[in-house]
This record gives structure tokens, C-alpha cells and sequence, in this order.
């Protein structure tokens, strides 16, 4: 993050009850660069998946130190008729049988997954080389939704140094995982996101975002909005939340007043939530892109316990930072 922002609360945190992290590509450079620099340091111990010569190989010609590390290989582990077994069992519903289950746990990312669920390692970091889609077919099949949710979310957390010296953190959802969400997975992530924000040190003020300020137009999307808002409102008594309203209405104090005069949250807002993908995929890009925001994520939001996922575009200072945003998150 810009500087060392909201790191070094993470890092304290894990260094009094330190985790282990799965990579799933345990080969990539990127990867064995990232979990180098954590093994330098104690309080986050790196699982790489694949072969150990191939790993070992990679991270001596790429120049990297990954002694400490654990490497274990799909194709050779002691535990894995164990592994069969328990996987069957959770799809066991779904017709799984230990023949299927074989070649899909040889996969990294079920393989991976698996760990976490045998309680191996805290959390799973993969996605250097795979989709999004990827990572979270086993987390929904494996890990499921936690009690009370239905969906899997994810947000964006987006941090700019400001002139102050105080970073500016604002998170946004869901810009991932959810093509057009109903009323009531907005108000699921609204409260995922909510919360996200808070472990990144941000009091969250929640704009539900629209075209459409307080009726100001109509269609679908404005009333999915509106209900949406009024749905969050109640099951979120404690948190600021307030919409529909456009983007400059959400953070431009002086537009916040003239559109929604009175609003906790016009003017004000830094959770804020989109009315579908399109919106959100692209909201987050520009922010990144032309509002010299870093972009962190997407962080997988909903799961019993914290998988998340990586750009195939990461480099390693990404993969090092969405480790330990993981592992705090676990």
C-alpha cells in the first residue's frame, strides 16, 4: 500500500499469532520472490504446491531463498487418501466418487483448497496463472458461504497518499465476482464490505451508487438501489448508509448537500457500492488508473475462511501484500 499503510497493524497482528499461507502456484517467480521475503520474516509461513525439484530449481535460477518454506507436491502427499475421502464426503450429494475426486484434488487450486479445509493452512492466496472463476469453484464447493450468507462478494480496497500525510483509503463492491446482484446480495455485500473496510481503518459511510440521486431518474436499477439502501438501512442500524446517489453527490460535500440535504453519508462516503460488475469493474479501473489510487484485491468476501485471489497481472510486491492482507483477514 502507499507506503507502509495499514502493513505494519497487520504485520503486529500476525507476528502474535502468526498463519500459514498455500500458494497454489508454487512455481511462479513471482510467487517464490514474495515467499522469500516472508520467510525473512516470522510471522507468515508460506506452502508452496508442485514439484519440489521444479520449485527448488525455479527459486535458485530466479535467485531467491525459499529455505524454511514447506513444498508440498499434489502428486506425493502423505495425507491424500485422507484428503479423497473428506472430499467425497462434502460432495458426496453431487455424485462424487473417490475415482472423480482423484484427478480433480491433483489440481493445485483443489489441492489447495483441501488444506485449508483439513485445517493444514489458514488461508489460500492463488490466481497468478488462473482465473478468478478458478479460485472460487472449490472455495464455494470446499469452504462454503459462512452461517448466514448465501453469496460470495468480493471489494477492492484502494489507498492514495494524501497531502496531509495520512493515507486515503476507500473500499468498493462488489467489482469482481457478482454480474448483477439482487437487492438482497447488495445489502450481503454492503455488510461484507463494511467490514472489510474496517480491518483497513476505515469508519465505513456506505453510498449506494446509481445514475440516480433520490429519484431523480427511474428504471430497474434505480429501484434495486433504493430497496437496497432501505433493506441495509435496517439490518445495519450502526453503520451510515445512504443512497441511491450518484458518484459526485457521494463524495463532493458541496454536491452531497445540494442533492441530500441532511445525509450522514452524502458528501462524506468511502464504502461505496455498485449496482452491478460493469459499474464496479470499471469504477475501481479508473480510480487505479487515472486517480493514482494502488488497488488491492479483489478480497474474497462470505467464505468460512479467507481464500483469496490474484491478478494474472500481479507482480511480486502484490503477491507479498495480498498475503498478509489474507492472512490478517484469516
Amino acid at each position: 500500500m502507499s507506503g507502509n499503510f495499514g502493513f505494519g497493524g497487520m504485520i503486529k497482528k500476525l507476528k502474535k499469532n502468526p498463519k500459514t499461507i498455500v500458494f497454489t502456484e508454487g512455481s511462479d517467480e513471482r510467487i517464490l520472490e514474495a515467499a522469500s521475503r516472508l520467510l525473512a520474516s516470522s510471522f507468515l509461513t508460506p506452502i508452496l504446491l508442485g514439484n519440489p525439484e521444479e520449485i527448488n530449481d525455479a527459486a535458485e535460477e530466479a535467485g531467491y531463498n525459499i529455505r524454511g518454506a514447506q513444498i508440498i507436491d499434489p502428486e506425493n502427499y502423505d495425507r491424500f487418501d485422507e484428503m479423497v475421502n473428506e472430499f467425497v464426503e462434502l460432495r458426496k450429494n453431487k455424485g462424487m466418487t473417490v475415482e472423480k475426486a482423484i484427478p480433480i484434488l491433483r489440481q493445485a487450486n483443489y489441492f489447495g483448497t483441501m488444506l485449508v479445509k483439513m485445517g493444514v493452512a489458514d488461508c489460500l492466496l492463488g490466481g497468478a496463472t488462473y482465473s478468478t472463476a478458478d479460485t472460487v469453484r472449490p472455495a464455494l464447493q470446499i469452504i462454503k458461504t459462512k452461517p448466514g450468507n448465501n453469496i460470495v462478494s468480493s471489494c477492492f480496497i484502494l489507498v492514495r497518499p494524501a497531502v496531509t500525510g495520512e493515507s486515503e483509503v476507500i473500499a468498493m463492491g462488489d467489482c469482481a465476482i457478482n454480474i448483477d446482484p439482487s437487492e438482497d446480495d447488495l445489502v450481503e455485500i454492503c455488510g461484507e464490505t463494511a467490514e472489510c473496510a474496517k480491518v483497513f481503518g476505515v469508519d465505513p459511510k456506505v453510498a449506494f451508487l446509481s445514475f440516480s440521486t433520490r429519484g431523480s431518474a427511474k428504471s430497474d436499477s434505480v429501484t434495486k438501489m433504493q430497496n437496497a439502501t432501505k433493506k441495509a438501512q435496517a439490518k445495519y442500524p450502526d453503520i451510515p448508509i445512504d443512497g441511491e446517489m450518484q458518484f459526485d453527490a457521494a463524495v463532493a460535500p458541496r454536491v452531497g448537500e445540494t442533492k441530500m440535504p441532511g445525509s450522514k453519508v452524502a458528501g462524506h462516503a468511502n464504502t461505496f457500492i455498485f449496482p452491478d460488475i460493469n459499474a464496479g469493474n470499471i469504477g475501481y479501473k479508473i480510480a487505479q488508473r487515472m486517480g493514482n489510487f494502488e488497488a488491492y484485491g479483489p478480497i474474497l468476501l462470505g467464505l468460512n475462511a479467507q481464500i483469496n485471489d490474484l491478478s494474472r497481472g500481479c507482480n511480486a510486491l502484490e503477491v507479498y501484500s495480498m498475503a498478509i492482507i489474507t492472512a490478517s483477514l484469516s
